[in-house]
């Protein structure tokens, strides 16, 4: 005979799935967030001289891409 499982049980269930999967897709996030800004050449491969430069490139990249969402 299979064992039984009660509503509030299954509910549990439920709510730790859910919570364990938001875990992963946050934790997936900053992986695909680099991997997006890896696209723009000029940050790939880090060609800008000043570190200025560089960091305003990386804000305008990150900015461009947040716009697309």
């Amino acid at each position: 005979m299979a064992p039984t499982v009660s509503a509030g049980q299954a509910g549990d269930a439920l709510a730790f799935e859910l919570v364990a999967f938001e875990l992963v897709m946050a934790r997936i996030r900053v992986p695909h967030c680099i991997n997006r800004l890896k696209q723009w050449r000029g940050l790939a491969m880090r060609t800008d001289k000043l570190a200025l430069a560089y960091q305003a490139a990386l804000h305008l990249a990150a900015i461009l891409i947040w716009a697309r969402r």
